[in-house]
C-alpha cells in the first residue's frame, strides 16, 4: 500500500519501474549470498540427506528407490527457500523497521515481494540442479532430458506456495522467534507428507490428512516428472494454486493491518 509521500511523487516510467524491480531482485540475491548461515544449509541439507538415504543406504533398497528419493528430497529442499527466505527475513524486517522504511521509499510496492520470490526460485533452481547431478553421477540414476527439465520446472515454480506460507508466518512471528516457528511447520510438514518415509507407515488419520499439505502435492508432481505413476497432475496443480492464492491473500491482509 502506498504512503502519502509516495502519492506525491511523479509516476515512474516503464523503464524506471523495470529498473526498480531488477535492483530489488539483485539486492535480495546479494544479501542472501552474504549470509552463508542461510545459503549453505539450504543448499547442502537436501544433498546430504539424499546421499545418506539414496547412496549410503541405497544398497538395501529397490533399484528405483534412488530415483524416487530424488523427487522426495527435491521437494524437501525447495520448501526451505520460500519458508525461511520469506518468513525469517520478513519477521526481522518488521521488527527492525526496515519494512516501514521500504514502504516509504519511491519504489513499486510489489518489488519487495518480487525480489524475495526470485531469490527463492533461484535457490530452488540451484537445489534441484545439485540433486540431479548427485543422482546421475553418484547414485546411478538414469534421467533423460525431458525428466530433468520437468523436474527442474516443478521444483523452481513449486517453491512459490512455500513463499506464500513463509510470508504468512513472517507476519505472525517475531524476528527472534521466527526460525523456531518456521521449523515447527517445516519439519512436521515434510514428515506428514511422506517425504522421509512412505505414508503407509503413518496412522490412518494422518495418512488421510496428507492431502492438506502443499508438500504432498508438490511431491506428487515431482514424482510424476520422474515418470512414476501418480495419476493426473492437474488436481495437484489446482490445489497448489488455490493454496498459494489464499495464503497470499491472508498474508497481504495481515501486512496491511498490522505492518
Amino acid at each position: 500500500m502506498n504512503t502519502p509521500y509516495q502519492s506525491m511523487l511523479p509516476a515512474m516510467s516503464s523503464r524506471q519501474m523495470l529498473g526498480a524491480y531488477l535492483q530489488e531482485i539483485r539486492a535480495e540475491c546479494l544479501r542472501y549470498l552474504r549470509y552463508p548461515g542461510f545459503v549453505l544449509p539450504t543448499l547442502l541439507f537436501p544433498a546430504v540427506f539424499y546421499l545418506l538415504f539414496a547412496v549410503l543406504l541405497g544398497h538395501t533398497q529397490p533399484v528405483q528407490a534412488a530415483r524416487f528419493l530424488l523427487g522426495s528430497y527435491v521437494t524437501f529442499g525447495v520448501m526451505a527457500p520460500g519458508l525461511f527466505g520469506f518468513g525469517i527475513a520478513l519477521a526481522l524486517e518488521r521488527d527492525n523497521g526496515l519494512l516501514t522504511l521500504k514502504r516509504a521509499m519511491p519504489m513499486p510496492p510489489l518489488a519487495y515481494l518480487l525480489g524475495k520470490m526470485m531469490m527463492a526460485m533461484l535457490t530452488a533452481l540451484a537445489i534441484v540442479v545439485i540433486l540431479q547431478l548427485l543422482a546421475i553421477t553418484v547414485a546411478g540414476v538414469q534421467l533423460n532430458a525431458s525428466q530433468m527439465l520437468r523436474l527442474t520446472a516443478v521444483a523452481t515454480l513449486g517453491t512459490l506456495p512455500f513463499c506464500a506460507l513463509g510470508l504468512l508466518l513472517g507476519t505472525l512471528a517475531k524476528g527472534n522467534g521466527a526460525a523456531a516457528v518456521i521449523n515447527l511447520v517445516y519439519l512436521p510438514m515434510a514428515v506428514l507428507s511422506g517425504l522421509w518415509f512412505p505414508l503407509k507407515v503413518l496412522p490412518p488419520l494422518l495418512r488421510e490428512l496428507a492431502v492438506l499439505w502443499p508438500s504432498h502435492h508438490l511431491n506428487m508432481l515431482a514424482q510424476g516428472a520422474l515418470d512414476f505413476e501418480v495419476g493426473a497432475a492437474w488436481p495437484h496443480v489446482l490445489w497448489l494454486l488455490v493454496f498459494t492464492a489464499a495464503i497470499t491473500a491472508v498474508a497481504g491482509w495481515r501486512l496491511r493491518r498490522h505492518g
